[in-house]
C-alpha cells in the first residue's frame, strides 16, 4: 500500500534518472544527434509548466487557458537579458530598424544579470496576483475564467506583435545563446550538457515543493476547493487567497519554465503566447493524468515527443488532429490520463465489466 501511495514519486525519479543518463549516451555515440539533448531540454520546460498547471487544474480546478502567456513574459525576460549580453549592451538590429537611437527604458533594467532573473519571477508574479486578485475575489470561475485567460493572453500577444520596435515584433528575439554560451555543435556539448542537468535540477526542485505543497494541508484545501467550492467557503477557509497563491505560483512556474526554453531555443516569439499554445500545454496535463504532477510530467514529454516525430513526413497534415482525438478521448473515457489508467486500473475496470455485461 505504502509503494503504491509513493508510485508517482518512484515513477519521477525514474523519469530523472533515464534524462540523467542522455547526455553520457550522446557522448558514447548511443544518441547520435545533439539536437536531440536540446530538445529535450525544452521538454524539460515543458515540464515544469505542466507542473504548474496540475496544480491549478489538477488540484484546485481552475482551467487556465492562458499560461502561455508567463511563459512567453519568462522567456521574453531571459531574451532580453541575453540579447544584450551578445549586442554589449547597444540596441538591438529590430530597434535601429525601428527608429531608436538608444537602449529603451524598459530595456534598462536587463544589462543586470541579478535583476534579470529577478524580474524572470516577478514580472509574470505581479501580473498573475493582480488578475488573480480580480477575478477570485469577485468569484469569477468555470467557463468564464477560462475565458477571461483566453482574452487577456490575445490581448498580450496583440501587444507584442504590435510593439515592434520593443519586443522584434511577429520574429521576436532571436539569435541569442544561452547563459553557459552556444550550446549547439559539438565544440560546445559541455556548455550544453552543464545547461542540461541544470535545468533537470530546476525540475526535480519544482517536483519537490509541487508534492510538498500538495500532500500537506495545503493540498487538501486545494481538492477541497476543487471538489466543492462553497462548501470550503462556508467552513471558513479564504477560497480566493488560496486559489489567488497557486494561481500565481503556476505562473512563476511557466516563467521559469520560459526562461529555461529560451536557452535551448535561442530565440522566443510571441507564437509562444498564442491561445492554441496554451491549449496544447493543457492537453499534455489530461493526457498524462490531473491531479498527480507525475501524469503533467508524462504528458509533456510524450506529447511532445510524438510532435518531434509525427510532425514532419507523411504524418505532418493530419498530427494535429490525432492529438486533438487524443484529448477528446482521453477527456470522456480516462479523466486520469494515462497515470489513471495504471493507478486507477480503470482500463482494467472497463474491461471487467464489458465482459460482466
Amino acid at each position: 500500500m505504502k509503494l503504491k501511495k509513493q508510485g508517482c514519486n518512484i515513477c519521477f525519479a525514474v523519469i530523472i534518472l533515464i534524462l540523467a543518463l542522455v547526455p553520457p549516451m550522446l557522448s558514447l555515440g548511443i544518441i547520435s544527434s545533439s539536437s536531440f539533448v536540446l530538445f529535450l531540454g525544452k521538454c524539460i520546460a515543458f515540464s515544469i509548466v505542466a507542473i504548474g498547471l496540475d496544480l491549478i487544474w489538477g488540484y484546485t480546478g481552475i482551467l487556465s487557458l492562458g499560461h502561455g502567456l508567463y511563459f512567453a513574459l519568462g522567456g521574453y525576460a531571459m531574451a532580453m537579458y541575453l540579447k544584450l549580453q551578445a549586442t554589449g549592451g547597444n540596441i538591438t538590429s529590430f530597434m535601429q530598424t525601428g527608429g531608436m537611437t538608444e537602449l529603451p527604458l524598459i530595456w534598462k533594467p536587463f544589462l543586470s544579470a541579478p535583476v534579470s532573473m529577478l524580474l524572470v519571477i516577478l514580472v509574470p508574479a505581479v501580473i498573475a496576483g493582480v488578475i488573480g486578485y480580480f477575478i477570485f475575489r469577485n468569484r469569477i470561475k468555470g467557463v468564464y475564467f477560462s475565458i477571461i485567460s483566453q482574452a487577456l493572453t490575445w490581448a498580450a500577444y496583440s501587444l507584442f506583435t504590435g510593439l515592434q520596435s520593443y519586443t522584434g515584433g511577429n520574429v521576436g528575439i532571436t539569435e541569442i545563446t544561452s547563459l553557459l554560451g552556444s550550446v549547439k555543435g559539438d565544440a560546445n556539448r559541455g556548455n550544453m550538457f552543464i545547461l542540461f542537468y541544470a535545468s533537470l535540477a530546476i525540475l526535480a526542485i519544482i517536483y519537490i515543493i509541487s508534492s510538498f505543497l500538495t500532500t500537506r494541508k495545503f493540498g487538501k484545501l486545494l481538492i477541497a476547493i476543487r471538489d466543492g467550492e462553497n462548501r470550503t467557503y462556508f467552513s471558513g477557509y479564504c477560497v480566493s487567497r488560496y486559489k489567488n497563491f497557486v494561481y500565481v505560483l503556476s505562473a512563476v512556474f511557466a516563467a521559469v519554465a520560459g526562461a529555461i526554453f529560451v536557452n535551448f531555443n535561442g530565440s522566443i516569439t510571441p507564437s509562444q503566447m498564442t491561445i492554441s499554445y496554451s491549449i496544447t500545454m493543457v492537453i499534455w496535463v489530461a493526457v498524462g493524468g490531473r491531479g498527480t504532477l507525475v501524469g503533467a510530467v508524462i504528458g509533456a514529454f510524450l506529447i511532445n515527443l510524438c510532435d518531434y516525430n509525427f510532425s514532419s513526413g507523411a504524418m505532418v497534415e493530419i498530427w494535429q488532429y490525432i492529438l486533438g482525438a487524443i484529448f477528446v478521448v482521453t477527456i470522456l473515457f480516462f479523466k486520469g490520463g494515462i497515470v489513471g489508467i495504471f493507478r486507477d486500473g480503470t482500463l482494467l475496470n472497463k474491461l471487467r465489466k464489458k465482459e460482466a455485461e
